[in-house]
């Protein structure tokens, strides 16, 4: 459930919804074949530098500058940091040595100067802020290490699947690990958070799902995680889909599973990680074939309620001012209120233009500027906003509450939050997990705030998101041993028909005597 940054995505970085769809990879940058025009041959390539923004943390940044065949400059810019890379350059300049690049789709700016053919400083220009921005030229962009990332040869089978969803009558397409030996084995589907996720939850550099399935097989559990519907090998429209039509999905990878010999069909689970969190308990309810669920991040309130708490805390972390913090509220309740009173799509979205046009006008003149100071980049902000707000999926994540839903939950549920959540809050999100638990009868639970970990069960020092990219760990492998443990247990219990019992509890730092 990850916003954008505040730095890069404006003054409603906080409405959208809690995971934002990635940008596809940008394609590697070549050197134009066409000769470069004299002067331009300074400003062409790779540029790598540090923005110092609120709080003192610092974000990377990168720009692409090529020439195009017309002899026109053009640039994309990332921001490895946030796990965002081709963030579109409307325009490109290069006189006498001073560049400008303007990126109206994140409401930004730069300005520099080319101190030498090496370094490039300068200011960037977003939200009213003005950030002094250094560039260097690079040959190739400095990625932070990933040391959990799996590598080959793996102690266990690992096989390329396809299964139906006949429900939205599409395939989906995923990677199912088996643990070495006869089996069968307790398995679990993987469920991925909110936005255009991958098999592997490919994000911020960090591959989650695939550091957590390689965990969760060495330890003895077949894993299958799978790429969102329209998304790589899967078939279907990711961009109509709800929660709901996810939760259909959830419940074609329980069945599959259930259908292959390694499987012991007894004891098939779910693992959903933010909103999967809201998808795994849907299924559950649903499906008498899921035999326990675990919630990583899940969340315990209705959407809604969950971004007025992630927009304050997310602030807070990055620095922002009590009044900013008020404006974006303010401007959150009002959208907020059109997405839920409005069912009618084109009228939803005529609305919130407006509420948009209206906030623009109120946009200080710093605010404009750093959205380009043009029409075309103002009305580049209001469509980006609108892409967000005014789809199918937003509207339902608002209007969802999980309560209900947790309440009618019957099979053993472990629900996992990060201490240092910032983007659903650990305090208020078990308590309602719990308490939904409890008044529905469900006793077979366990509830646990994990300490000094955030949304993705980082070990972090701060929780902002941020933090996500530059962080090496991947997941904690305390949070992972006490998954693989609580599943085995399940699986256990299942065989010999004993009973579980419900707590909550922070737990302490441990080894688990399953870790090999």
């Amino acid at each position: 459930m990850y916003p954008n940054s505040p730095l890069l995505s404006g003054l409603l970085f906080l409405v959208m919804g809690i995971w934002i769809p990635m940008s596809p990879p940008a394609q590697a940058q070549e050197l134009p074949a066409t000769p470069i025009p004299a002067g331009y041959e300074l400003i062409v390539g790779t540029w790598q530098g540090e923005l110092t923004v609120a709080g003192g943390m610092s974000l990377a940044m990168v720009f692409h500058i090529k020439l195009e065949e017309e002899g026109n400059l053009a640039a994309s810019a990332d921001s490895p940091d946030q796990g965002v890379q081709g963030i579109a350059v409307e325009s490109v300049s290069f006189e006498e040595g001073r560049a400008e690049l303007h990126l109206p789709s994140i409401g930004a700016r730069f300005e520099g100067t080319l101190e030498d053919p090496e370094s490039l400083k300068g200011t960037w220009f977003q939200g009213g802020a003005e950030l002094p921005l250094e560039m260097a030229r690079v040959d190739e962009v400095v990625r932070p290490a990933r040391p959990q990332e799996p590598e080959p040869p793996f102690p266990y089978a690992a096989e390329d699947v396809r299964y139906p969803n006949p429900q939205a009558d599409i395939d989906l397409a995923g990677t199912l690990t088996i643990p070495e030996g006869s089996g069968p084995f307790p398995a679990v589907a993987l469920i991925s958070g909110s936005g255009a996720q991958n098999r592997d939850l490919e994000l911020f550099g960090h591959r989650p799902f695939k550091v957590l399935a390689d965990h969760l097989t060495r330890q003895g559990i077949a894993v299958l995680r799978s790429d969102d519907r329209g998304v790589g090998d899967s078939e279907g429209v990711f961009a109509d889909a709800t929660t709901r039509d996810f939760a259909d999905d959830a419940a074609a990878a329980v069945t599959y599973l259930r259908s292959r010999p390694e499987v012991d069909s007894r004891a098939v689970g779910l693992v959903g990680l933010s909103e999967g969190g809201l998808i795994a308990p849907m299924v559950a309810v649903d499906s008498p074939e899921v035999a326990f669920i675990v919630l990583l991040a899940g969340p315990g309130l209705r959407g809604e309620e969950i971004l007025y708490l992630q927009g304050e805390l997310i602030s807070r972390a990055m620095g922002a001012a009590d009044d900013q913090i008020q404006q974006n509220r303010r401007l959150q309740e009002r959208l907020f209120h059109v997405v839920t009173e409005e069912s009618d799509d084109d009228v939803r979205r005529e609305r919130l233009e407006a509420v948009l046009r209206e906030a623009l006008s109120e946009m200080s003149e710093e605010e404009r500027a750093a959205l380009g100071s043009t029409e075309e980049a103002e009305e580049g902000w209001i469509r980006s906003q609108l892409s967000s707000l005014s789809g199918p999926w937003f509207r339902y994540f608002l209007l969802h509450d999980p309560r209900p839903v947790l309440r009618e939950v019957e099979v053993p549920v472990l629900a996992l939050n990060g201490e240092l959540d910032l983007q659903v809050p650990p305090a208020e999100n078990l308590a309602a997990i719990e308490a939904a638990l409890r008044e529905g009868g469900n006793e077979a639970f366990v509830v646990h705030e994990l300490p000094r970990l955030n949304h993705l069960f980082q070990t972090a020092e701060t929780g902002a998101p941020t933090e996500y990219a530059r962080i090496e760990e991947t997941m904690s492998p305390k949070a992972m041993d006490l998954v693989a443990e609580w599943i085995l247990e399940q699986a256990m219990r299942l065989e010999t028909g004993t009973e579980g019992a419900g707590h909550r509890g922070t737990l302490e730092p441990h080894r688990s005597p399953l870790t090999r």
